[in-house]
């Protein structure tokens, strides 16, 4: 069963940090690329950061570049996402997804951010940044 499991989330002050992880089973996570995503109340889901286990290569959406650090350490299958110099703006249920479609997220860029190449979801967790 394949499963994907956020934690770390929790209540922060504007310009603290967080350090999520998203811990993967089920599936072979050398395969996989693993994105971060994130969904504020009222508002649609957008990407945040992915990684591609293939390459070690990554990619970040412009709203979190210089601020957020994703990484992997494969012999735990798990994803951080270092969250840093938080705004309110960043407040949202964040989610960790796989795809085995996204072969290097350096290369496919923007199309990481897309929910659709994602195959496998976690339930997410929340984070939220007071001002």
């Amino acid at each position: 069963e394949v499963q994907l499991v956020e934690s770390g989330g929790g209540l922060v002050q504007a310009g603290g940090s967080l350090r999520l992880s998203c811990a993967a089973s089920g599936f072979t996570f050398d395969d996989y690329a693993i994105g971060w995503f994130r969904q504020a109340p009222g508002k649609e889901r957008e990407g945040v950061s992915c990684i591609s286990s293939s390459d070690g290569s990554t990619y970040y959406a412009d709203s979190v570049k210089g601020r957020f650090l994703i990484s992997s350490d494969n012999a735990k299958n798990t994803v951080y996402l270092e969250m840093n110099s938080l705004k309110p703006e960043d407040t949202a249920v964040y989610y960790c997804a796989a795809s085995n479609r996204i072969t290097s997220a350096q290369a496919m860029g923007v199309i990481t951010m897309i929910a659709g190449w994602y195959d496998y979801w976690g339930q997410g967790t929340q984070v939220t940044v007071s001002s």
